[in-house]
């Protein structure tokens, strides 16, 4: 069984927000135009796509009703849809600096909540720096608790990564931190929020005696 675990501290999570979109503007400032072109771990996303997308992370119901304006049959292809007419707009300097520009705001989009904010910088930093072999780190505590929001949410929808995980315990090696009952999975918590979100490439960092059915069940999922 899961454990219930304490309310998240919101100044702290901005906090950690903060230091993410800092940090990894900083390693955009880096990136050469080929690696602002590279695919992300979002099929079908580059990795300047990715970034414009955290560049829109506090619309608010005028920004949604343009968004919507561009409806691509399903939310999921409406966000992208934006996300690379955001790229196409901006230079990546330009791009870099808005993120950057974001770190002290404790705006979020219409809608959802900090807890959202949080599991977006934390993926999406990943989805940027992992392909291209580049190291961000992410704190053990904040992934837990973006994590928990990744496996609790019920509107918008749960990922059907999440609902994959059904079945299985998940525990962190770093931290104190499991959830679910079944075979065992461990790993560090970076990686279980990454594979809660979808992301297979985090799947070589688990280990347990649910280890190999888990990714087989992720995987076949994601080919489905």
């Amino acid at each position: 069984m899961t454990r219930k675990r304490p309310a998240p501290d919101r100044d702290a999570i901005w906090r950690v927000i903060a230091t993410q979109r800092t940090s990894l503007a900083d390693l955009l400032d880096d990136l050469s135009d080929d690696q602002w072109r590279r695919p992300s771990l979002c099929d079908g996303w580059t990795v300047r796509d990715v970034a414009a997308h955290l560049t829109l992370q506090q619309l608010g119901l005028r920004d949604l009703i343009a968004t919507m304006a561009h409806w691509r049959g399903s939310m999921d292809r409406t966000i992208q849809d934006a996300a690379r007419r955001r790229a196409a707009e901006l230079p990546p300097a330009r791009i870099t600096a808005e993120i950057r520009a974001t770190a002290g705001s404790r705006r979020h989009t219409l809608g959802v909540t900090y807890l959202e904010t949080l599991a977006d910088i934390l993926i999406h930093a990943q989805d940027i720096a992992i392909p291209l072999g580049l190291r961000h780190e992410m704190p053990p505590d904040a992934a837990a608790v973006a994590a928990d929001r990744v496996l609790s949410m019920r509107w918008p929808p749960p990922l059907p990564a999440a609902r994959k995980v059904a079945g299985f315990r998940l525990t962190a090696t770093d931290i104190s931190w499991s959830t679910g009952a079944g075979p065992e999975v461990h790993g560090p918590m970076s990686a279980l929020l990454l594979v809660c979100a979808g992301r297979l490439a985090a799947l070589p960092r688990l280990s347990g005696d649910g280890a190999v059915d888990f990714a087989a069940r992720l995987s076949a999922s994601a080919s489905a």
